[in-house]
């Protein structure tokens, strides 16, 4: 089951959970009206019927370790920089677990802990970064609408019309 928190302030090992003290967890409510989209599947066929109903009609998978992902340090830094992309992220964790941090609307970090069965949908816009927790292994299937974009834009990306209407879309869900 997906779990979410506000994360602290600490500069520590980003693999770290960074659970803010007193915890203040985040419901899945709160993550949809950021516009992600946080929900467990335990089988192929519903996972092909999300597919289908989504349009989702490239998918590849990514082994995040250091014995299978070329320049892996290069890559982990890459990916927990604070970036947007200008297409839905869709990722559905086969095996292993990470943490996706998101922005809220005040600007704080919501750590989102993903683990085997659950998947994800970060809306085009929307400010973000993935890391490893200390197991050090996720394998996951990203899916894509027509061919992959793997463009990153770090921060700060205001100026894309993806931003604009992400940003659009939390004033109207506010």
């Amino acid at each position: 089951m997906v779990q979410a928190w506000y994360m602290d302030e600490s500069a520590d090992d980003q693999r770290r959970p960074h659970r803010a003290q007193p915890d203040r967890p985040v419901d899945l409510e709160q993550l949809r009206r950021l516009g992600l989209d946080a929900d467990k599947y335990e089988n192929d066929p519903e996972l092909e019927k999300i597919r289908k109903e989504r349009n989702y009609s490239w998918m590849d998978i990514i082994t995040i370790c250091k014995d299978k992902l070329p320049n892996y340090e290069e890559k982990i830094r890459m990916f927990y920089e604070e970036h947007l992309h200008l297409d839905d992220e869709i990722r559905y964790i086969l095996d292993g677990s990470g943490y996706f941090d998101v922005r809220d609307r005040e600007d704080r970090w919501i750590r989102i802990s993903m683990e085997k069965g659950d998947m994800i949908t970060l809306p085009a816009g929307i400010y973000h970064r993935f890391t490893l927790d200390e197991k050090n292994y996720v394998k996951a299937m990203r899916l894509f609408v027509g061919e992959p974009v793997w463009t990153a834009y770090n921060r700060p990306a205001d100026h894309f019309e993806a931003r604009g209407q992400y940003v659009k879309f939390l004033a109207q869900s506010a």
